[in-house]
């Protein structure tokens, strides 16, 4: 069986932008040129058509590869980057944070999953 999409993840990562931004799911669907109503399909987990799939992706400015599930790990073998280095590219390009800020961010989040990975071991 080939990957899939993860549907949560793609509307989790249009509610963090669209909330990001202070727009409604109307005005975000209107943005990206999909319909209202494939939005609110997808809160019910139904996922998007090929069509609004691409348009949402690009709304986001995201990669779609972001949003697939492959059952036997990555397709290719390689290990998933770390949350820590997907984010780093995506706050150094935030204009609104300082480097200072941005490092700030990047710490916790290496902090956060330091634990949650000591956490996630210990439960094995």
């Amino acid at each position: 069986m080939g990957g899939r999409l993860d549907t949560g993840r793609l509307y989790a990562a249009l509610d963090a932008e669209r909330e990001s931004r202070g727009l409604s799911w109307r005005q975000l669907a209107a943005e990206a040129g999909v319909s209202a109503s494939l939005v609110s399909r997808m809160g019910n987990g139904h996922r998007p058509d090929l069509d609004g799939f691409i348009a949402l992706v690009q709304w986001l400015g995201m990669p779609a590869e972001t949003f697939m599930v492959w059952p036997e790990g990555q397709p290719d073998g390689r290990r998933r980057p770390s949350l820590e280095a997907q984010l780093a590219p995506l706050l150094r390009a935030e204009e609104e944070l300082s480097e200072s800020d941005q490092q700030h961010l990047l710490d916790v989040v290496g902090l956060t999953m330091r634990h949650i990975r000591a956490k996630n071991k210990e439960s094995k």
